[in-house]
Parts: C-alpha cells; structure tokens; sequence
C-alpha cells in the first residue's frame, strides 16, 4: 500500500511502481484525488482517514507492507505506525523529522516482537546520507566525529515546504557528546568542498542527528547546508502569527517541482568522520532528491519482508551500499585531510 498516494512524493512512489510492474494498493483520505489516480493506473483504492483507527486495521489487513507517504509525519506517523504494529504490517516512511526518527526507532522491541520492519528515513531523507555515513564511519572505525553537508536543487514540495518552514524556526540541532544539543541556526559554518564547487555552509536541523548516530553510534554529528541570512522576515518568522501567515502562502502557491524541472536538477553530499587516526570522505551525486525518493521507496518495499525485525534506518536495514543501486547516484570514498 501507498499512503499518501495523491500528494506529490506519494503520487511519484505510485507512478513509479506501476511503472516497474509492481501492484499497489493507493490510499488516503481525499476520496476524489485517490480515486482518480487509481483509475488512471489501474490500481485499486482505498479511502482511509487516519483518524479512523478501526478503518485503518481494516485496509491494512489485506496488505504486506505500507509506504508511509502523508505528512507532516509529526502528525501523521504515529496513527500509521501504531496501525502497522497491531496489524503485523511492514512500515516505511520518508519522513525528514528527527523527532518521528526518534520515535519510530524507539519501537525496535515491539516490531521484533511482532515479527516486522520499520523503516523510517526510505527516500532522499535520510537513505543517501545514512548510507554514506556508515560507508566512511566502516572505514574508520574509531571515529568521534561526523560531518555531513548537502545540496538539493530543483524546489520543494508543499509537504516538504511546510515541514521545513517549522524545523528552520527552531534553530540547529546538532549531537554533541551523544546528546541532542539546540543552536543558532547556521552556527557553526564551514567550507565544504562539493563536486561542483566549494561552498559555504551552516549547521541545521536535519534527521541524521538521529539516523546516523544509530546507525554509526559517532557520538558528534553535524548538519550542513546553504543557510539563507537572517533578515527581518525570517526573524518574525519566530512567531507563530507569522508562522501561520507563510504557511498559507506556501499552502497556496507551492506546488511542487515539475518533471523538467527534477529532471535538470540533482543532490550532491559531502560527509566526513574524524578521529585521532585520520579523516574520511564521501562524496555523492544523485538526481533529484523527489525522484531519488520515489526509487529508493520502489526499490525498498519488496525488501522489506528480509530485513531482520525491527526498527531501522536505511543502512541498518539494507547495508550502506543501498544508497549504490538507486538509478543515477555515484559515490567516491576519499582520504580526507589532515585530522584537525
């Protein structure tokens, strides 16, 4: 099943799916939307609120494994994956949210216990930075310290949008000493040589704080990316009134980038560990992070029945070469400089 499959990440995991030959169920609460979509693909639907806790069982109970594509997943993971628990279903989401990360992990014992994967993180966050984080964290296994830096060109979603309208108001969560540890947005920054060109970036709240730290146990993990200045706007962006205010305008006017838009557009990633030993490097360059998403959900979800059972990130879940299978994407591993 496709949850979420009238939204624009869940209607690219659809397309792609048939695309491949796979069969899914498509589901959701937009009756009309997912009806239509169904009709075009030849797939049957399933009109589902996840409010409906009783309906919910019910449409689970005739499938394997749900792609979780609905958000924000702050709100909506955890009707799905309570859902999924009490049914024996396989869970996958393509959340973004350290807290839902949080939370989904916490789960391990009673998906073991009912014999299921969870796989939080499926699409552009988090399977190219978990996988090559525990790439370069395998190559050095004394390492203390984990810096990941990205890039993702072509626009964002409305869903997405709206998600990162709320984590960028909050400042940089970073790990430091094992511990989740708030900060300025931005601070602190650095240059990251990525393969286009060296790039000043600056610390935000990203999901790796959590999914590399379980999946590498370094215990200082920060995140990068290009960091807007701060100006007046985005100052009162603090406040919830105008909070409110650019999340209706986002609701309005974002729609999403188009396919000439994903097609000329792509991601690229810089990680590096460090330990008294010496530093490593990865660099990776894939496609859109939409369609990037879409191929890592197609290809996970028949592979999620031989996962041992538990919670998982992408590299816990299918090995940190995963990342390599996705259409599009190169990885290189690098000696990196001098430890500092």
């Amino acid at each position: 099943m496709i949850y979420g499959a009238n939204g624009y990440t869940g209607e690219l995991v659809a397309r792609l799916a048939v695309a491949r030959g796979e069969r899914p169920v498509l589901a959701g609460r937009n009756a009309a939307a997912i009806g239509a979509l169904a009709t075009e693909l030849g797939r049957d639907a399933k009109v589902v609120a996840l409010s409906d806790t009783p309906a919910l069982h019910e449409a689970l109970a005739d499938v394997d494994a749900v792609a979780h594509c609905a958000g924000p997943f702050v709100r909506t993971a955890r009707p799905m994956l309570d859902a999924c628990l009490a049914t024996r279903t396989h869970y996958l989401d393509v959340t973004g949210e350290p807290r839902v990360f949080e939370d989904v992990l916490a789960h391990d014992a009673e998906a073991a216990a009912a014999g299921i994967t969870l796989l939080t993180g499926g699409g552009y966050d988090v399977v190219p930075t978990d996988c090559v984080a525990a790439m370069i964290a395998a190559e050095l296994p004394d390492a203390t310290s984990l810096e990941i830096a990205f890039r993702a060109g072509g626009g964002l979603s409305r869903g997405t949008a709206l998600t990162g309208l709320d984590i960028s108001t909050r400042g940089a969560l970073r790990r430091v000493d094992g511990k989740l540890v708030l900060g300025p947005l931005g601070q602190p920054s650095r240059e990251v040589p990525f393969p286009s060109k060296t790039r000043t970036v600056g610390a935000v709240t990203w999901g790796d704080v959590v999914t590399a730290y379980h999946s590498t146990g370094i215990p200082d993990i920060t995140v990068y990316t290009t960091v807007p200045k701060t100006g007046p706007a985005a100052r009162l962006l603090r406040f919830a009134p105008f909070r409110a205010l650019a999340a209706r305008a986002v609701k309005r006017r974002v729609t999403g980038p188009s396919a000439e838009v994903r097609a000329r557009s792509g991601v690229e990633i810089y990680a590096e560990v460090r330990s008294p030993s010496g530093t490593r490097v990865a660099l990776l360059t894939g496609p859109n992070g939409y369609d990037l998403t879409a191929d890592a959900v197609v290809r996970a979800m028949p592979l999620l029945a031989s996962v041992r059972p538990g919670a998982h990130t992408p590299a816990t879940a299918f090995g940190a070469d995963f990342v390599k299978t996705l259409d599009g994407v190169t990885v290189r591993l690098l000696p990196g400089p001098n430890p500092r």
